[in-house]
């Protein structure tokens, strides 16, 4: 007897995204080598974008994906920061260690924070996240061993002796100041990589589903028994955890700190958003063409004063009200393009499998 039993596969990788991985390992590569073909200015505006997209793609998982808008997250970018000075400076540690450091005590932070934020919902959440970075960078500018208000300086043999550079003098003959560029942009490198492979991983997985059948409709998610309250507490300590690493790298490469720059808003949240709604928000290729358009825009109209401040918020009303998805969701729907699908795909058709029935066969 011969039975047609349909035999369906669930896809999420398109050709456009294999064509995309073989690109995206032969840019990676070349980005490796950048530090030893480019110029020390071009790797500090690369370090820049990278660590901006790393703050960029944890707040889109934050808010993209797990429905939670904050405009709070300098928090852990200063709580990276000051952890990271503090260990240099009042316990002698390298600054690459005290990166890591910066992570564990980022997420030593969010837990409290998770405690209060969490009772809040919308508008009030976001609101809640803005008050506790505003008490946190208040109380750090009263830490006269680091500044106080006015803030501090790494020690100059604290960069120049720093875990990796003297290595990279005997083998690169760079100066102190190239190695020390060099490491920080190889460090963003590596951050954006597991910051890129984490979220695509997560999104793939079961945890992935759970978590966007919590931001379209959290009563419906805990109906079908998803645990929203533990997914929105694994990617609020998540991305404290990358934003606080992230946030400590960047004042490595500083090596100046003040409570006002380390919890700026400005340059910590409102860019940061900026750079993920005219990208595209629930996507991971968003951030990616946010910040290298942020990049070109603040090159070519950072001469224009608080025009420039106005030219970014009147661009960023237009993508909303004309490309609610943003550039990328404009032009994924028009193409049907990804070069990170997670969406799920039903694929197959009747598979034809020969039985034979009885007891002599």
């Amino acid at each position: 007897m011969t039975m047609a039993i349909p035999s369906f596969t669930v896809e999420t990788r398109t050709r456009a995204s294999t064509l995309s991985a073989v690109a995206v390992i032969a840019l990676l590569l070349l980005a490796f080598a950048a530090p030893l073909i480019v110029s020390r200015g071009v790797i500090q505006d690369l370090f820049f974008i990278l660590t901006m997209l790393v703050l960029a793609q944890n707040w889109n998982l934050l808010a993209g994906y797990a429905g939670l808008i904050s405009v709070g997250q300098q928090v852990f970018v200063g709580c990276g920061a000051y952890t990271m000075f503090g260990c240099v400076i009042l316990f002698g540690i390298d600054p690459v260690v005290a990166i890591l450091i910066a992570g564990v005590f980022s997420v030593a932070l969010a837990i409290p924070t998770a405690f209060f934020t969490f009772r809040l919902y919308g508008p009030y959440f976001a609101i809640g996240t803005w008050v506790v970075a505003e008490v946190v960078r208040l109380l750090l500018a009263r830490w006269k061993a680091l500044g106080g208000g006015t803030g501090t300086s790494l020690p100059r043999d604290a960069t120049r002796d720093m875990m990796g550079v003297g290595m990279m003098r005997d083998l690169f003959g760079m100066k102190a100041s190239e190695a020390g560029d060099a490491l920080t942009y190889w460090l963003a490198l590596i951050l954006v990589v597991a910051t890129i492979g984490f979220i695509y991983g997560l999104l793939r997985s079961k945890q992935g589903l759970g978590l966007a059948a919590v931001r379209d409709n959290e009563q419906a998610a805990r109906a079908v028994g998803v645990d929203a309250r533990r997914m929105k507490t694994l990617v609020y300590f998540t991305t404290a955890f990358m934003t606080g690493i992230a946030g400590a790298l960047i004042y490595v490469q500083k090596a100046r700190i003040s409570p006002d720059a380390a919890f700026s808003v400005t340059d910590w949240t409102a860019y940061v958003i900026f750079i993920v709604v005219i990208g595209g928000i629930g996507t991971i290729e968003g951030p990616i063409l946010g910040v290298i358009i942020f990049f070109l825009l603040q090159n070519l109209l950072a001469d224009y004063g608080s025009w420039y401040l106005l030219m970014l918020g009147l661009l960023g009303i237009a993508i909303m009200l004309f490309a609610t998805r943003g550039l990328w969701g404009l032009f994924s729907d028009r193409t049907g393009i990804q070069l990170f699908p997670v969406r799920r795909v039903l694929k197959g058709g009747p598979l034809n499998l020969t039985y034979r029935g009885g007891p002599h066969g």
